[in-house]
């Protein structure tokens, strides 16, 4: 069609703007790794939350609360303290919405019949479905969610702070808490100096009244800066403690907990993640002095399954928009998506998302029965952080590849190609750096080597003679650490790989799984997308897994 007087030129072989897509009932990787835990109850329910995440609403929300990243106001007009964060109201319509799925407190609640012996698995294919629009409201949930773990351990603590979680309702009003319909958590845990708890720990707390502490000395980064308590890891006279500290004191008035700035952050924009001065803060102590170590190790681990978790949508929603892209784009007369090398990169893509789908959801089962199964809670404890490290290592490839993919749509910041890119980076580093995470998974197969008993046999039951070769080569990579940490990245991933796989193969189809396995396991080292061999289907890949809408 010819333009019109006022036109200068028609628009075309431009992708139509994302369809509302529900993003549980087209992902058949998620679904097929939940299948065993789901019920019509589990089924409807999780449909409920795929189809708002899907939605144009969603993802307006999502861009107006990343365009409008939260300030800071230290002082009111009048000199005052105030210590506030304000945020856009988009930011809030986020939160209300996932307080109401459970976010923040659904795996503490497993005895609800519409949880019951699958929290884990139903809270990480919430997390995961909305981490493919938007994460960054995500955080507060998450530290919430860590902490409310660790508040759990004082009955004290019940009223009026576990209520008003546990009610799944957000109130973002800087009032007491025990004024607020609903209530988050944050926890303050990182240092300048790094903080390894009873080594270089500079927070120190001083009792004044039976549990009642005051605190001096900083936080480095706390997410959530508008938290109604603070999970806080101090130095007490018996050692690293934890305690929680209330935005307001007993008397009502604010307690002295100073924000100093809100950090310039690549990715996850709409949260803000603040440096924070105790200047004689009150704070409760939760546990026995000296309890700090184990009861942050357990939170840990909650966070820890949370950023492979929101990594994992991210890498999803990525590749989602750019097969959308892809599909509807055309060169030389031919779509990119009927291009063999553009098809293979996708692919490529496709089976690292898939395999890390299934690993999620595999460990968040593994942590709905841990407490029953020694086995189960082997496998969650060792294998979190190594799917973290590899999830983390994986999820900036993805993320870059698919913008690559839209070309420079995807390299403006009107793009979704552009927020995932810079989220994408958070997760390496957000509850342990990939080298910490690496270490660590050694230091606990070498205190308990039954963990990686629990793992390798796991493995070897569901890929058979396909994992021995495998299994024996980590075993070997595991010994040959102990004398040379510095090949631990070697180990962990191929540990985490191979766990993948075996997870995969417990319900993906063979396509996929061999796609996996011969190329990951059996395959060589690559630095980039697109080495699939002509033998795999790579368009059927990822016609699977990205249904056309």
């Amino acid at each position: 069609m010819a333009p019109s007087a006022f036109e200068t030129h028609d628009v075309y072989n431009q992708p139509p703007q994302l369809p509302v897509r529900n993003v549980f009932e087209t992902d058949p990787i998620l679904y097929g790794a939940l299948e065993a835990a789901l019920d019509e109850t589990g089924e409807r329910l999780l449909s409920e939350h795929g189809g708002f995440w899907g939605t144009a609403e969603a993802r307006e929300l999502a861009r107006l609360a990343n365009a409008h990243p939260p300030q800071l106001r230290t002082h009111d007009g009048q000199g005052r303290r105030i210590d506030l964060v304000e945020y856009h109201p988009a930011y809030h319509a986020l939160m209300r919405r996932s307080a109401e799925a459970g976010l923040g407190i659904s795996i503490w609640q497993a005895d609800r019949e519409d949880d019951s012996g699958r929290a884990h698995a139903m809270r990480s294919a919430r997390l995961y479905m909305t981490a493919q629009t938007e994460c960054s409201h995500l955080v507060p949930w998450t530290t919430t969610c860590a902490a409310a773990g660790i508040a759990l351990v004082a009955p004290e603590f019940a009223e009026p702070w576990m209520s008003r979680i546990a009610g799944r309702r957000y109130d973002h009003r800087p009032q007491p808490a025990a004024s607020k319909a609903g209530l988050t958590l944050s926890l303050a845990l990182t240092e300048k100096q790094g903080s390894v708890p009873g080594v270089d720990n500079l927070t120190q707390a001083s009792r004044f009244e039976g549990r009642r502490y005051r605190l001096i000395g900083h936080k480095w980064a706390m997410s959530g800066p508008m938290a109604d308590a603070l999970i806080v890891l101090a130095d007490a006279a018996g050692g690293p403690s934890v305690f929680l500290v209330p935005r307001f004191r007993r008397d009502e008035s604010l307690n002295r907990v100073r924000i100093q700035r809100l950090k310039e952050t690549i990715g996850l924009r709409g949260n803000g993640i603040a440096e924070v001065e105790f200047a004689d803060a009150e704070a409760h102590l939760i546990g026995a002095e000296g309890d700090g170590a184990k009861l942050v190790a357990d939170a840990h681990l909650t966070l820890r399954h949370d950023a492979a978790v929101m990594a994992t949508g991210v890498m999803r929603g990525a590749l989602a928009n750019a097969v959308h892209h892809v599909r509807h784009r055309a060169s030389g007369g031919t779509r990119l998506l009927d291009k063999p090398l553009m098809a293979r990169v996708l692919a490529d893509m496709a089976i690292d998302v898939a395999a890390a789908t299934a690993l999620v959801i595999r460990l968040a089962n593994a942590r709905d029965r841990a407490a029953s199964d020694v086995i189960e809670d082997a496998i969650a404890r060792l294998m979190i952080p190594v799917a973290k490290f590899w999830i983390g290592r994986v999820a900036p490839m993805i993320a870059a590849e698919a913008l690559e993919c839209q070309g420079i749509n995807g390299y403006t910041e009107s793009s979704e190609a552009a927020r995932a890119y810079r989220d994408a980076q958070a997760f390496g580093i957000w509850g342990g750096a990939s080298n910490q995470l690496a270490l660590e998974a050694l230091s606990m197969i070498e205190s308990v080597p039954e963990t990686l008993d629990a793992v390798l046999g796991d493995v070897t039951a569901v890929l058979g003679r396909e994992a021995s070769a495998s299994a024996e080569a980590i075993r070997g990579a595991a010994n040959a650490c102990m004398d040379d940490p510095g090949s631990a990245r070697i180990f962990v991933e191929q540990l985490a790989i191979t766990t993948a796989a075996a997870a995969l193969h417990r319900f993906a189809p063979r396509a996929i799984t061999d796609a996996f396995i011969d190329t990951r396991l059996a395959g060589g080292w690559r630095a980039s997308y697109g080495m699939l061999d002509a033998r795999f289907d790579a368009r059927g890949i990822v016609d699977y897994t990205y249904p056309a809408s």
